[in-house]
């Protein structure tokens, strides 16, 4: 099939290959799971249980709360003994509500206590929708790190026609190959799991991008997809940010979506390789999302690998499997070095979106101080979005923020190409984020006051009808008094 390109972009070292050659291993069960409740884009999950209950394998813990959220299962059967703050995976290192669970062994001897969940079935046997119900319910969210709920997807098919599922196994962040690893070992799986997805959104095919250096993903998708006429396997450039979703549909389509609005618009939805997998095992295993593959990588890590890893594991019980450090790390990440979170330290949990614990060297890591901008353009060329990082820094770090947004800055995708690129080592991708967020809060700041400005109206709206409502009742009294003391007046008087 024809490939298009996309605009700007760029070619950073790839340091896949001490990973991508080690075959997924399951990583042992770790004593004590620490499972966040927020796992999603969405609010956070309620729990479902207390401290002290025994809990079985895939049994629900917490339930989702609004569209946009999922509901969280117990990775294995043991007790819960906490439900309260611990570490999230941001850089920030604040606190989110966490549910610990101790562990009892089953697992590790191979006599898992599974809970009684949804019986494996024909998804081809079923209504759309409720194959889609089952996949809200197994938790399911987008793998590839944007976790936005993947049933809130698929439910796009009832309000659009969607012609096109892509299905996203770029994997173009240097060091990741967890979703390289699942193609190549895992691949019949997957495609069943796309089948599953065509049917639910009654697309009429399914594009499977793949990177041309993963030779070996793409020869096994090739063979996995040979009976299924509708799913078609295509080879796109190794060129940072393949993965993101708009540049893949630019990619293997050629339609570009348009500025302020969704993929589903033009007919397109994009999942995770790593999602489909999850959605085979939830609608035919009749499995709830437990665990993800994750790739340990990087410089300072002394035996780099591709884990099948529990959901809720710590960090530290990652690198301690793949052999510890071979030197301190010079940063720590959660996810690529292009886009991923830099982690406070080793003590968080693995949840769904994580694809990669990343400890960096020294060597690796750029520490070469900021200087002014010289106005070379290049990080306009690098930007796939086609906008101007040159003129939205120096607003945003001036506070016009008015000004960055007319330049796009609500468009930028915070792939981080501008910051590669830049000669001055302007660190542009966090003053972009930082004034998103700033945007942000602004946004919640004007929500919040016309709330209390309605909540206000509606105040003075009730007490006005109330007062409206004791004249009337009080004009009613009076005249039925006037009434009464007229009938009085002109009644006869009766003698005795």
């Amino acid at each position: 099939m024809k490939v298009f390109r996309f605009r700007g972009g760029v070619h950073p070292e790839s340091h896949k290959t001490p990973s991508a050659t080690k075959a997924i291993e399951d990583l042992p069960l770790p004593e004590r799971l620490y499972v966040p409740l927020q796992q999603h884009i969405g609010a956070p999950a309620k729990p479902e249980v207390a401290i002290g209950q025994r809990v079985y394998k895939g049994q629900l813990l917490a339930h989702s709360q609004g569209m946009i959220s999922a509901p969280v299962h117990a990775p294995s059967s043991g007790t819960i003994v906490d439900i309260g703050e611990f570490t999230a995976p941001h850089p920030s290192g604040l606190w989110v509500r966490t549910i610990t669970l101790e562990t009892d062994g089953k697992n590790r001897c191979g006599k898992n206590r599974w809970h009684e969940s949804a019986k494996p079935t024909d998804p081809f046997k079923m209504a759309q929708q409720e194959v889609a119900a089952r996949i809200g319910a197994a938790g399911i969210v987008g793998m590839g790190g944007a976790t936005f709920p993947a049933a809130v997807k698929l439910a796009l098919g009832k309000e659009r026609r969607i012609h096109t599922l892509i299905i996203n196994g770029g994997e173009c962040e240097p060091y990741l190959t967890c979703d390289d690893r699942l193609m190549r070992e895992r691949a019949h799986q997957a495609v069943d799991g796309i089948r599953i997805m065509l049917h639910v959104l009654q697309a009429d095919q399914a594009l499977i991008a793949i990177e041309d250096n993963k030779p070996a993903a793409i020869a096994s998708m090739r063979a996995a997809r040979r009976r299924h006429a509708n799913l078609h396997v295509v080879v796109v450039p190794s060129r940072y940010p393949m993965g993101s979703e708009k540049q893949m549909i630019q990619s293997v389509t050629g339609i570009e979506v348009p500025a302020g609005q969704r993929s589903a618009d033009i007919g397109v939805i994009v999942h995770n390789v790593g999602t489909v997998y999850a959605v085979h095992r939830a609608i035919r295993l009749g499995r709830p999302l437990l665990s993800r593959v994750v790739t340990v990588g990087g410089g300072a890590v002394r035996e780099p690998k591709n884990l099948e890893v529990p959901l809720g594991t710590l960090v530290e019980d990652l690198l301690e499997f793949c052999g510890g450090y071979s030197e301190p790390p010079a940063r720590l990440l959660m996810g690529g070095p292009m886009m991923g979170q830099v982690l406070p330290h080793s003590r968080v949990p693995i949840v769904k979106g994580s694809n990669g614990v990343i400890a960096l060297s020294t060597a690796e890591i750029r520490s070469r101080p900021a200087m002014p901008c010289i106005r070379c353009g290049r990080c306009v060329a690098a930007c796939p979005c086609g906008l101007m990082p040159v003129e939205m820094a120096p607003r945003i770090r001036n506070g016009d923020l008015d000004s960055a947004m007319e330049y796009g800055l609500g468009d930028c995708i915070s792939c981080g190409s501008c910051s590669y690129v830049c000669p001055s080592n302007i660190p542009l991708v966090q003053y972009f984020n930082y004034g998103k967020g700033m945007l942000a809060d602004r946004r919640e700041a004007q929500r919040k006051t016309e709330a209390t400005r309605r909540l206000a109206q509606e105040r003075r709206n009730r007490l006005e009808r109330e007062a409206r409502a004791r004249a009337k009742a009080a004009a009613q009294r009076k005249a039925e008094k006037a009434t009464d003391e007229a009938r009085e007046k002109n009644s006869p008087e009766v003698s005795v």
